[in-house]
């Protein structure tokens, strides 16, 4: 029987799923924050130069890719701190409120232009076909190579998916815009520029709430995307010696960090710390998860009465029958 004074076991092996360390990851994000930065100075310039609106909607974007970029340097380095004193989990959720904050930039940003971008529908202004043409095409080269570097980082992390959808949705801009600039030189119908930006917006605010919807996941303390809690507790509760699994509680401590703690009831003749540890494996093997922690009594023992779990949340596991 397991000795009510010990019930509660933590069993931590800090399982860290990363491909790449922290400081290398940060040497990919900075590389990428040289790359844009230096083209963002000279799209500016050209975009006033042609008076295009897609330019500057780009050159304003590619703004937020460098903050982003700085952002996700800082929060990296602030996530790898230990934990200590009162955050008892460390700053791994820095990551989150990067991400979270790189989608709300991305909304923002588009509503601005979209605003922008039916006004210039509206009343149309002489636009350069030629420059923008050429320095969309010189833009979408350099965020390709700019989110090549990007995705060599961990690409688990919601602070460098954050980056990269600011640098795909750039590519994707840039195409637009080049598109925009040919049509003008085609046509001279100068509202193409407009319905560019209206474009780039869209493709904004679809990356945005994707972030902003992740972030709240971890935030919420959500389960993995990936995991079903109700298809793991079933799971749970088929090995061998597991009578019934409820307080099932499965979420996220940061990107690539998943939590799992339940209360189990072992069936005799079982030993609770056999079944306990045949648990972990299977979470560890099979779902990466090292944080777990499982409070494990006999199904029998005394500890285990009418009120022992009263307020039990989520569904009841029980053991399929033979």
């Amino acid at each position: 029987m397991c000795d009510s004074g010990r019930v509660n076991r933590e069993h931590k092996s800090h399982v860290h799923p990363r491909a790449a360390s922290a400081q290398t990851d940060r040497r990919w994000l900075l590389a990428a924050f040289g790359v844009v930065v230096a083209f963002m100075v000279l799209e500016v310039l050209a975009g006033l130069l042609a008076h295009s609106l897609a330019l500057i909607t780009d050159a304003g974007h590619m703004i937020t890719d460098a903050a982003a970029l700085l952002v996700a340097v800082l929060a990296s380095r602030i996530a790898q701190r230990p934990a200590k004193g009162a955050y008892t989990y460390g700053l791994a959720r820095v990551d989150a409120l990067s991400g979270q904050a790189n989608g709300i930039t991305l909304l923002l940003l588009a509503l601005w232009f979209t605003v922008e971008g039916i006004r210039r529908l509206v009343h149309p202004g002489a636009v350069q076909g030629g420059v923008v043409t050429a320095v969309a095409l010189a833009g979408a080269v350099v965020n390709v190579l700019a989110s090549w570097l990007a995705s060599r980082a961990d690409s688990s992390s919601l602070n460098v998916r954050g980056v990269l959808a600011h640098l795909v949705t750039d590519v994707w801009a840039f195409a637009a815009t080049a598109v925009a600039g040919v049509v003008i030189l085609a046509s001279g119908w100068d509202r193409a520029d407009a319905l560019a930006s209206l474009a780039v917006a869209g493709l904004m605010t679809w990356t945005g709430s994707g972030l902003v919807r992740a972030a709240g996941r971890v935030f919420l303390e959500g389960a993995p995307r990936d995991i079903d809690p109700d298809a793991l507790g079933a799971e749970l509760a088929a090995i061998d010696g597991v009578a019934e699994l409820h307080d099932l509680h499965v979420w996220q401590i940061g990107s690539g960090e998943s939590a799992v703690s339940a209360h189990v009831l072992v069936g005799p003749p079982r030993d609770c710390h056999e079944v306990s540890s045949r648990l972990r494996l299977l979470l560890a093997e099979r779902y990466g998860i090292g944080h777990v922690t499982l409070q494990a009594d006999h199904a029998d023992s005394p500890a285990h009465d009418a009120e022992h779990c009263i307020d039990a949340h989520g569904q009841v596991h029980i053991a399929p029958g033979p």
